[in-house]
């Protein structure tokens, strides 16, 4: 109700509601006419009977046949009364019945229906509105990029076209705004050219319509879109300020980059100044099934352990934590540590293995950069792909069927593979190939992608050791833009953020914080004024001018905001 009287005044305002309301009264003033002349007929007939009533009752009988109640407590005598009650009962059903309601619902209700959705999602934003991001499209990218916006308390506005979707999109809690989006009022009203960003993921035609229509208006705003096709990288970028991410590939790029053995055991995964984030699977290692206290990883390598996950879950690391053989380990430290790391712990793979091929369900945009990954370290890829448009019939790598068909997995070398990567824009089928792929080979290394955030758990429940989420990984591209002095996630389910020190926590020392306890987060490094300390020492007291780099999921993350 606290909404009613700002839609009441947005409605009567609008200048085709003042359109209609005129021709609505109109057709009123005419059925009133219309019911005046037949109460004035009904006493000159019921004069010619010889009969005499009062002009309420005409209007009481009148009103009562035009509506078919007909109470038969009045009725004429003769053949002229009689077809003069017809006529009004024809006029009051084609009138009252059929009219009166069309003309109703055309003229205010759907208007009005109209002006409530249009009160709830704007066509503009204040005029004070700066530092914003305005987005084009939600997708799966874009929504995970939402939740990180809304999370570090960015101001952002999500374009459509559609006020109906708009509406939807506002009962999900998304803040919306109508308008066409190669329209330059459209970005006018948002206040473009005060933005921090815009980010455009629709098809390629039409982000490159955004892109020349943000730049008619301002050349400053950084412009970040995606590109489907090869060749629309060169029209995307011929303005300056836009970055254009072909987000299929770099997931494909991903996906291969992380089967074992490639090039060294360490993946890094992240990067900040001097301070480099790792994964190395257990089974690259000699610690598999040992306690941590007992490898003295610290000790002899200055590395922090700041994690593991498995099946899916992050671990925060204890003295008594063993480590577990499918586990994936989580690192923290320089360069130079990380490869004492590797240097000690790290374990060769097998010479066979190495022969090994590696399998590729899905043959898709996807697919084919996972496989120009592992073509650049020599390692031989069989791609299985049942669309047969996408196969070249003269290359030995595409393996033609449906890669839930046994034989067809035969066929491509399941048996020996060393690792399945599985590409499929579909979660569900996702799922069911790691299932399937993990009862064929109990031991086999299996990646997969996921569309959606909500399927990685389900993935990992299925089999997988590694799931990379294409929302998560678009998002996390976009914020680094957005942000580049700030660290963001850089695998599934884990977050590492920076953020002050707060002022609760100042002069304390890490080990009085309790951050890890309540939290579950955990302080990797320390960036204070001089330099970027890796692996803080627990016993230092907090500055307010340092800044903390912390890991741990997004509830952690969350969780340490609401506390801290």
């Amino acid at each position: 109700m606290k909404y009613l009287p700002s839609q009441l005044v947005f409605f009567f305002q609008n200048k085709s509601t003042k359109r209609n309301m005129v021709l609505l009264a109109k057709f009123l003033d005419f059925i009133i006419a219309i019911i005046a002349q037949y109460s004035v007929f009904f006493h000159v007939i019921m004069l010619h009977e010889g009969r005499d009533f009062s002009w309420i009752t005409g209007f009481y009988w009148t009103m009562t046949v035009m509506s078919t109640l007909g109470f038969g407590d009045i009725t004429f005598s003769t053949d002229l009364g009689l077809l003069f009650t017809l006529l009004v009962l024809i006029s009051g059903v084609v009138l009252l019945l059929i009219m009166l309601p069309f003309s109703f619902i055309q003229f205010f209700y759907a208007p009005w229906l109209e002006a409530q959705s249009d009160s709830l999602v704007p066509r503009e934003l204040p005029a004070e509105t700066e530092g914003h991001i305005i987005i084009t499209n939600l997708d799966p990218i874009t929504e995970r990029l939402i939740g990180i916006l809304n999370r570090r308390q960015f101001e952002y506005v999500l374009l459509t076209d559609d006020v109906q979707q708009a509406v939807e999109m506002n009962d999900s809690g998304y803040r919306v705004a109508v308008g066409e989006p190669d329209d330059p009022n459209t970005y006018l009203r948002l206040r473009v050219e005060n933005a921090a960003l815009v980010v455009a993921t629709n098809d390629d035609l039409t982000n490159t319509s955004i892109s020349f229509t943000v730049r008619g208006i301002t050349a400053n705003v950084p412009i970040i879109t995606s590109a489907n096709r090869e060749h629309s990288l060169d029209i995307l970028q011929f303005h300056g300020n836009t970055t254009v991410f072909q987000f299929p590939k770099m997931l494909g790029n991903q996906l291969g980059e992380r089967v074992w053995g490639l090039g060294r055991p360490i993946n890094i995964v992240s990067r900040f100044d001097t301070l480099h984030i790792a994964e190395i699977s257990a089974v690259q290692t000699s610690l598999g099934g040992k306690f941590l206290v007992d490898s003295k990883v610290r000790e002899k390598t200055g590395v922090t352990v700041i994690g593991f996950l498995e099946n899916g879950r992050f671990e925060v690391p204890g003295l008594q934590t063993r480590i577990g053989t499918a586990a994936l380990f989580l690192l923290a430290g320089t360069m130079e540590q990380l490869e004492k790391f590797e240097h000690i712990f790290a374990v060769s793979e097998p010479v066979h293995a190495l022969d090994s091929p590696v399998l590729i369900l899905g043959g898709g945009r996807v697919g084919l950069a996972a496989a120009e990954i592992l073509d650049g370290y020599g390692v031989t890829c069989k791609i299985v792909e049942k669309r047969s448009t996408l196969i070249d019939s003269r290359d030995d790598t595409f393996i033609y069927g449906d890669a839930a068909d046994l034989d067809v997995l035969e066929r491509a070398g399941m048996k020996k593979a060393r690792a399945v990567i599985i590409t499929t824009h579909n979660d569900a089928m996702n799922i069911y190939l790691a299932f399937y792929c993990r009862q064929l080979r109990p031991e086999i290394q299996i990646i997969t992608r996921a569309t959606h955030e909500r399927s990685v758990a389900k993935l990992h429940m299925a089999g997988a050791d590694l799931v990379l989420s294409y929302g998560s990984m678009g998002a996390n591209s976009i914020i680094n833009l957005l942000r580049p002095d700030e660290i963001s996630m850089f695998t599934e389910g884990l977050n590492v953020f920076n953020l002050p020190v707060p002022g609760v926590l100042e002069g304390k020392t890490l080990a009085q914080s309790g951050i890890r306890e309540s939290s579950g987060c955990s302080v990797i490094a320390l960036k204070t004024e001089e330099k970027l300390v890796v692996g803080p020492d627990p016993d230092s007291p907090l500055d307010a001018e340092d800044e903390l780099i912390l890991i741990g999921t997004t509830e952690s993350e969350e969780k340490f905001l609401q506390l801290f």
